[in-house]
């Protein structure tokens, strides 16, 4: 069981550096990689150049870092506001307007961009002070907006999926190809709850309308910002090309399956990139000098997610050279509990690890462990790990460590605390019980 002790000592080392000695997770994973390299005793120098090797010829590391750059974009641009626009007029007028108009955002903004505090500042700079102007309390404000952090997470095609889709225990299993379907369900369910718990605290609380200095007519705001529509289309296109009746008929028209012939995981944040470009083209640098400039600007967030994700599929590569997969398996076999208790069992544990960590560093750490454990249990492998993102998604609202809670409350200038308990009340317990539904098949993807 020495590859298990290895995990044991990866996800130990990661929080240590990540949560006590407060570095950030890119050197946290570095560190977890370099343990499990030395449980390959003399083989050590071939197996951790072989793991990184491997890491760094993923086709999801460069989808990871597309993504990443194609928010860097977004936030250079008033695309993002013009949708905000959009559903602010369509949302503002009804009882709790501004609740759902931030919850909807969030989910928008997380299926693209998908990196939760950045979903919570981009949604929650603009959502925010309309909330509170129309009269909601600046912590209720801060809940909803952190609330919805974790949306970019159960939306295809986070960091955190490619984390977990590529780690070796998981990628024997299913294919990111698999999931992107299930997944989009998982995240209407999760958006769908969201919105449910949006209804409860407007009624609760007694949340009017939108203040009218706030709001456009539908018109006005569409013929502002309809071009910002074109962000889905990235999405919808590559989706109808490979999914469904028509990836099935245009497969059947060219003699060759369209799922194998056009990467999802490639295409769509080109596509994106490629459309935050056209669309934010008056915003963006015109020169080959100021290109240079925004390229440095974005370096460090480039170097935090691609250390974060190169690490870890090393760090999973090593493990599986280790004999992870397989021991967890013969580990697995001995334990006899119910589908429901497992689910429960499973998603304490993956809560528990991303109150200090990351989602991405969640999964990095257990993930494959707790779609293996899933899978043993009976729940089919792509419903296993839809349901493991579920739960790691709850990073956003778990007090007291999750990033976007401090975004959420310094925009609107509370005491981060006073929305520890409504987020686990609203948010986090609840997150976790619908993850349970979906890999017990309660819910359906």
């Amino acid at each position: 069981m020495i590859a298990v002790w290895a995990l044991g000592c990866y996800i130990v080392a990661i929080i240590v550096w990540n949560a006590v000695f407060k570095r950030n997770i890119g050197e946290a994973l570095i560190v977890g990689f370099v343990v499990t390299g030395l449980f390959s005793g003399g083989d050590i120098g071939h197996v951790m150049w072989s793991g990184f090797a491997e890491a760094m010829q993923e086709e999801v590391t460069f989808a990871a870092l597309a993504f990443v750059f194609m928010s860097y974009l977004l936030s250079r641009t008033p695309v993002l506001d013009q949708l905000l626009g959009i559903l602010n007029s369509l949302l503002g007028r009804v009882r709790g307007g501004p609740i759902y108009t931030s919850t909807v955002a969030a989910g928008l903004f997380g299926a693209i961009a998908h990196v939760g505090a950045a979903v919570t500042a981009a949604v929650g700079s603009v959502t925010i002070p309309w909330m509170k102007r129309s009269k909601v309390s600046g912590e209720l404000a801060a809940t909803v907006a952190a609330g919805g952090a974790g949306m970019g997470v159960t939306f295809p095609f986070s960091s955190t999926m490619f984390i977990l889709m590529g780690s070796a225990g998981v990628a024997s299993l299913a294919t990111t190809d698999d999931i992107v379907l299930p997944l989009f369900l998982g995240g209407l369910w999760c958006l769908g709850y969201r919105m449910v718990a949006a209804f409860i605290m407007v009624r609760r609380h007694k949340i009017q309308p939108m203040d009218r200095a706030d709001l456009l007519p539908l018109r006005t705001s569409l013929s502002a910002g309809w071009t910002s529509l074109f962000l889905f289309t990235a999405i919808v296109v590559p989706l109808l090309l490979t999914r469904g009746p028509s990836g099935g008929a245009l497969s059947d028209w060219v003699g060759t399956k369209m799922s194998d012939a056009i990467s999802l995981i490639t295409w769509i944040p080109v596509l994106l990139i490629a459309t935050v470009l056209i669309l934010g083209r008056r915003h963006l640098p015109r020169s080959g000098r100021e290109w240079w400039q925004v390229l440095g600007n974005a370096a460090p967030q480039f170097g935090v997610i691609g250390v974060t994700i190169v690490a870890a599929f090393s760090a999973s590569n090593v493990l599986g050279e280790l004999g992870l997969p397989q021991q967890l398996t013969d580990l697995l076999a001995g334990v006899d509990a119910p589908r429901w208790a497992m689910a429960l069992i499973v998603g304490v544990l993956v809560v528990g690890v991303a109150i200090p960590l990351t989602a991405s560093a969640t999964m990095a750490a257990i993930g494959p462990v707790a779609v293996s454990s899933l899978v043993g249990a009976g729940v089919p492998p792509t419903t296993a790990c839809v349901a493991a993102l579920i739960f790691a998604s709850t990073e956003g609202a778990s007090p007291p460590s999750g990033a976007p809670i401090y975004v959420a409350s310094g925009i609107a200038g509370i005491d981060p605390a006073r929305t520890f308990i409504p987020l686990l009340t609203y948010y986090c317990i609840p997150i976790l019980l619908i993850g349970a539904a979906v890999a017990t098949g309660v819910l359906p993807v």
